[in-house]
C-alpha cells in the first residue's frame, strides 16, 4: 500500500464531524491492506507508532526538506525506515537521526510530509483513535465490533488483531482471550467533580484510595512472575520487590491489577517523580532498590488459577482478591452499599479527605455490580481528585503542526517573581478548542517580540487560568518545579500579569 493512500484516508477522517463517515473511510481503505501490512496500517490510523518512541524530536522536524514529485513511498518502507531511525543509539545518534529523517521526508510528497509529521510528532489530529480504528477494522473484516474491541483488549495489539482478522476473518477472534503471560489493556476510570457525583452516578459502590504511583499489571506463572506497564511494557527486571510480593500470594496462576509505589520513612507516598523516576531506571537495579524501595498494592484480580474473573462483578473479584493478597498489599477501600443513606454519604467524605490526608492523589469509586472493562475508560469507575488551578503569564508560544499548522499552540507559562519578572513552569497545548487556538494566535501576534519560526515570544501581558493535578520537580524550570497534567481553562482578559499568581504560591502548593 502507498503511504500517500493512508495520508489521503488520514485527511478523509479529520474532514468529517460524522462518526459514520468516519468509519466508513477507515473500512475501505483497510479492506485494501495485505495482512502482513495491516498492524501498520490501522495503528498508523489510530494515530500512533509501531516503535512507540523514535527519538525524535520536534527540532529535528521542523526542518524543511525539499518534497518529492509524486508519490511512492509504500507503508512497509516507511515502517523500515522508522525502525532504523527508532535503532539508533550513542554518539553521533541525534545526526544520525536527523540524516534519516531527511531521507525519509525527501522521499514524501508534500501531503505525506503533512501526515508523517503528524504521525511522528504526536499530533495527528484526526479524530481516527482506537475506538474508531477498531469499528473501522470490524466493518471491513466483517465482523462484529464488540467481539474485535474484546479482541483487542485481550490481545494488547490493535495491529496484531488487524493482521489476524484480515487473514483468518472473524474466527480468528476466539483465539484474542485472557491469558496469564500475556498482557491486558488496563480498564480506566472516568471524572467525577466530587464524593457525591461520584455516589450518585453509580449506585452501591466501593471507594478506593487513588495511589500515586506507577500502574501496574503482575501475571503469575508458578515460580515465575513478570511485571507490565500500564502501556504494557515489561518491567520485571527492574521491580524485584514486585516479584517477590506476587511469589508470596496464595496462588498458583493469577493476573493482578495494582500499583507500585515508594513510602518514605513517616508513611506518606514520595513523590511521583520519584517512583517514576527508580521504576523507569534501567541502571544497577540493587543499588535503586536500596536508596528508593518500591511496593506494589494491588487493587483488582483479573485471573486466578486457571479462572477468568473479567466478566465477574467488582464485589466478587475484591473477594478473590482478599482471599489471595493480604491486607498490607491491598488498597484501602470502604463499601458504600446505600449511598443514599446521609451516614453513609458522610462516611464516604470522610474516608475521601482522610486518604487526601495521607498523602494520596484521591479516591476512585467503583460499581459494585461491574465487570472489569479492559481497556474501557467506561463509566463504572470513577476518580475524584482535587484540581487545582492558577493564573499565570503567557511568555511564549509555538507554532502547530498537523491540524494546527498555522496556529499558535503550545503555550510556555510563566508564574510571578517578587521583582516582576516571570519564571517558566511549563508548557501546555492541552484544552485549547479551535476558537480559543484562532484567538490566542491573533491575540499572541499583537504581543509577539520575536519569532525564530518556531517559538513566538511575547511581551509578559496575557493571563490565563490553567487546571493541573500537581507538581512536581524539575531541574529544566528556574522555580524547580513543573505542572502535572497542566491544560487550559479560560483566558483572564481581566486581570493584568501583575495579578497574575506568584512563585511562592506555586511552591506552597508542593509544601
Amino acid at each position: 500500500m502507498l503511504l500517500a493512500e493512508l495520508a489521503r484516508t488520514s485527511r478523509e477522517v479529520a474532514a468529517t464531524s460524522a462518526r459514520s463517515e468516519k468509519v466508513a473511510a477507515l473500512a475501505r481503505l483497510l479492506r485494501t491492506a495485505e495482512p502482513d501490512e495491516a498492524s501498520v496500517v490501522v495503528t498508523y490510523l489510530a494515530g500512533r507508532l509501531p516503535q512507540r518512541r523514535t527519538g525524535v524530536g520536534w527540532s529535528t522536524l521542523r526542518e524543511r526538506v525539499e518534497p518529492a514529485p509524486a508519490p511512492r513511498l509504500t507503508v512497509r518502507e516507511v515502517h523500515k525506515a522508522l525502525d532504523r531511525i527508532a535503532a539508533v543509539t550513542g554518539k553521533g545518534a541525534a545526526a544520525e537521526r536527523k540524516r534519516l529523517v531527511a531521507e525519509l521526508m525527501g522521499a514524501a510528497t508534500r501531503d505525506e510530509q503533512a501526515f508523517l509529521l503528524g504521525l511522528i510528532g504526536g499530533e495527528l489530529r484526526q479524530g481516527a483513535l482506537d475506538a474508531l480504528a477498531v469499528e473501522g477494522l470490524a466493518v471491513a473484516a466483517g465482523a462484529p465490533p464488540e467481539e474485535v474491541r474484546r479482541a483487542v483488549m485481550l490481545g494488547g495489539s490493535l495491529g496484531a488483531v488487524a493482521r489476524a482478522l484480515l487473514a483468518g476473518g472473524p474466527g480468528a477472534l476466539a483465539a484474542f482471550r485472557l491469558e496469564v503471560g500475556r498482557p491486558v489493556q488496563p480498564m480506566l476510570a472516568q471524572t467525577a467533580k466530587d464524593v457525591d457525583e461520584a455516589l450518585d452516578r453509580l449506585g452501591p459502590c466501593a471507594l478506593e484510595e487513588k495511589l500515586d504511583g506507577i500502574r501496574v499489571q503482575v501475571h503469575r506463572m508458578g515460580e515465575d512472575v513478570r511485571v507490565y506497564t500500564r502501556t504494557l511494557d515489561e518491567i520485571t527486571g527492574r521491580l524485584p520487590e514486585v516479584v517477590a510480593a506476587a511469589r508470596e500470594l496464595a496462588v498458583d496462576e493469577a493476573v493482578l491489577d495494582g500499583e507500585v509505589i515508594s513510602f518514605g520513612e513517616d508513611g506518606r507516598p514520595r513523590a511521583f517523580q520519584e517512583t517514576s523516576s527508580r521504576v523507569g531506571s534501567r541502571l544497577d537495579v540493587a543499588a535503586a532498590r536500596e536508596s528508593l524501595p518500591v511496593a506494589p498494592v494491588f487493587f483488582d484480580l483479573l485471573s486466578v488459577d486457571g479462572r477468568d474473573l473479567l466478566e465477574m462483578s467488582t464485589a466478587e473479584r475484591h473477594e478473590e482478591l482478599a482471599r489471595v493478597a493480604p491486607a498490607p498489599r491491598r488498597v484501602r477501600r470502604l463499601v458504600a452499599a446505600e449511598p443514599g443513606d446521609p451516614a453513609v454519604r458522610e462516611a464516604a467524605r470522610e474516608f475521601a479527605e482522610q486518604v487526601l490526608e495521607r498523602g494520596h492523589e484521591g479516591i476512585v469509586a467503583k460499581a459494585l455490580d461491574a465487570p472489569y472493562s479492559a481497556g474501557r475508560r467506561g463509566a463504572a469507575w470513577l476518580k475524584v481528585k482535587p484540581v487545582h488551578t492558577l493564573d499565570l503569564v503567557v511568555l511564549a508560544a509555538e507554532w502547530g503542526h498537523g491540524r494546527r499548522t498555522g496556529k499558535l499552540s503550545n503555550l510556555h507559562l510563566g508564574a510571578r517573581r517578587p521583582d516582576g519578572t516571570f519564571a517558566m513552569l511549563g508548557k501546555t497545548f492541552k484544552g485549547l478548542t479551535d476558537a480559543m487556538l484562532a484567538w490566542q494566535t491573533e491575540r499572541l501576534r499583537e504581543l509577539a517580540v520575536s519569532d525564530d519560526g518556531w517559538v513566538v515570544r511575547v511581551r509578559p501581558e496575557l493571563v490565563v487560568e490553567i487546571a493541573f493535578d500537581g507538581l512536581q520537580r524539575s531541574t529544566r524550570y528556574p522555580a524547580g518545579v513543573t505542572l502535572r497534567f497542566a491544560r487550559v481553562l479560560r483566558y483572564r482578559e481581566d486581570k493584568t500579569a501583575a495579578e497574575a499568581d506568584t512563585v511562592d504560591a506555586v511552591l506552597a502548593l508542593r509544601r
